[in-house]
């Protein structure tokens, strides 16, 4: 992916280098490295999902940070990465929300250091990448970039891109109000039935993140495509790395679908693609699809 140079967000909340006391637990949306911590948790409470972290939501005020550019503060490359993705971002869903006639608002996204307080709870960086619908930020730990490829064998730029990618889709399922109707069938399920339902979530979050990549895939910078060879193969590595299944095959050698929250690396990977293959929001229903894993598509 060419990115060096390119337009930066302004949205750009760096925290990296500070402190954070802890607070209450996170509950916030769909954040990718959740999975991760899901399996720990379902492992050490004796196979109870009940004791599963809360995934979604978060009511909690939003507190007030400075928002300023990655340029200006302590300059990195993976900053600099971070702030161009995530403009690239509000350039294609700031327009995607304008064709529809409806206003977007674009989130801020918080790069931080080993833990940060957010209007959800206070996260450490295990919890990875997140999303709270509460202050409508995006957190990202950027050495999750290095667990990726080292860890999940899912190296290259477009992998991490994939996952800004896939939180803000969170982000637009908040803006979209599909976060709220989600919150209100939560009070109104079990625990396993809510399962279900975050799943479809999820899958959502990720054919938006192959929307993404179908925008990118026809815009360039200097008159050069920004996506290159490989870039979409990386994307689809990250999904595949970090399915429920996978990783819980990883960590106790067995699955248990019940206790799934973000879907099957199959799932994952066909949703992507999905999103990569139309571009679009209508084929992007994971709610009403029969078949998650698009077998019959």
């Amino acid at each position: 992916m060419k990115w060096r140079g390119g337009k930066q967000s302004t949205n750009i909340d760096d925290r990296t280098g500070r402190s954070s006391g802890a607070g209450g637990k996170l509950v916030a949306g769909g954040g990718i490295g959740t999975v991760i911590i899901a399996v720990l948790f379902f492992l050490f409470s004796g196979g109870d999902i009940s004791s599963l972290p809360d995934v979604l939501g978060g009511s909690e005020q939003a507190a007030n940070y400075q928002t300023e550019n990655v340029a200006a503060n302590d300059y990195t490359e993976e900053k600099e990465f971070s702030a161009v993705v995530f403009g690239h971002l509000e350039d294609y869903w700031q327009a995607v929300f304008q064709e529809r006639q409806e206003s977007y608002q674009d989130p801020t996204l918080v790069l931080f250091t080993d833990s940060v307080q957010s209007a959800c709870g206070y996260a450490t960086s295990q919890v990875g990448p997140f999303y709270c619908p509460a202050d409508e930020h995006v957190y990202l730990d950027l050495s999750f970039a290095n667990e990726l490829a080292n860890t999940y064998g899912a190296s290259g730029d477009f992998a991490m891109a994939y996952v800004i990618a896939h939180e803000v889709g969170h982000h637009v399922q908040n803006e979209l109000g599909i976060t709220q109707q989600l919150e209100k069938i939560r009070q109104q399920v079990s625990d396993t039935e809510y399962n279900a339902y975050s799943v479809r979530l999820e899958l959502q979050a990720d054919y938006l993140a192959g929307t993404f990549a179908k925008y990118l895939a026809g815009e360039t910078y200097q008159g050069q495509p920004i996506l290159e060879a490989g870039d979409i193969e990386e994307a689809i590595t990250a999904a595949n790395a970090i399915g429920d299944d996978t990783l819980q095959k990883e960590y106790q050698g067995y699955v248990v679908p019940d206790s799934f929250t973000h879907g099957t690396s199959a799932q994952r990977v066909a949703w992507f693609n999905r999103g990569y293959q139309y571009g679009d929001l209508s084929h992007g229903d994971t709610f009403n699809e029969s078949t998650l894993d698009l077998t019959d598509q």
